[in-house]
């Protein structure tokens, strides 16, 4: 049952050593979310970055569309056990957002703030990397509402549940504060390679 929704153990030795300890190659995208589907009017929807900045922002779509832009190629890698390879994304590069947010000397942390209450958090330094992005396309589509539209995170290094879907805004610590998965058991730090799924 398991292979027949995800996918094979990889057998693939040129590709082997990309799938971490435990996970199994999929060419499929599982759907995996906790909730309804929330939709978005993008008329209304905006998009803030908070806390401990000097220049807190919200953007509207419109403006979002407009900052500057950057594609990544990556692997994904679900705590469900499923690895996607060679995915691409679109989206803005999250150095350009902490460089118009002015971050202050004492964050530590981040939480990512989604529709329906969900929240997501991480370190600074796991999500000030060159392959972190606030990602509105996918394999070169339009997100698709099930998979975040019209706005998602993508923390690629980590199991996916921290790449929060339908992202809404970004809010900055000096301190750690657990996210939504994070509060029901899973792990803190979520590293695939070390199979961080969940706490002891």
């Amino acid at each position: 049952m398991y292979e027949r929704l995800f996918g094979n153990k990889e057998r693939d030795a040129a590709v082997a050593d990309r799938i971490p300890p435990g996970q199994y190659r999929t060419e499929k995208f599982p759907v995996l979310h906790y909730g309804s589907v929330p939709r978005a009017d993008l008329a209304t929807w905006d998009f803030k970055v908070y806390g401990l900045v000097d220049s807190p922002f919200t953007l509207t779509w419109d403006q979002f569309k407009a900052l500057p832009r950057k594609t990544v190629a990556t692997d994904i890698h679900c705590v469900t056990r499923w690895t996607k390879l060679d995915t691409t994304w679109e989206g803005v590069p999250i150095q350009h957002v902490l460089e118009l947010a002015g971050l202050r000397p004492n964050v530590t942390h981040v939480v990512a703030h989604s529709e329906q209450g969900y929240t997501a958090n991480m370190p600074l330094a796991v999500l000030d990397d060159d392959d972190v992005l606030l990602a509105d396309t996918f394999d070169g589509q339009t997100l698709e509402l099930e998979h975040g539209y019209p706005l998602r995170l993508l923390v690629p290094k980590r199991y996916f549940w921290k790449s929060a879907k339908w992202v809404r805004g970004l809010e900055f610590l000096d301190h750690d504060q657990l996210g939504f998965w994070e509060r029901y058991g899973y792990n803190n730090d979520a590293d695939p390679w070390k199979e961080e799924r969940y706490s002891e």
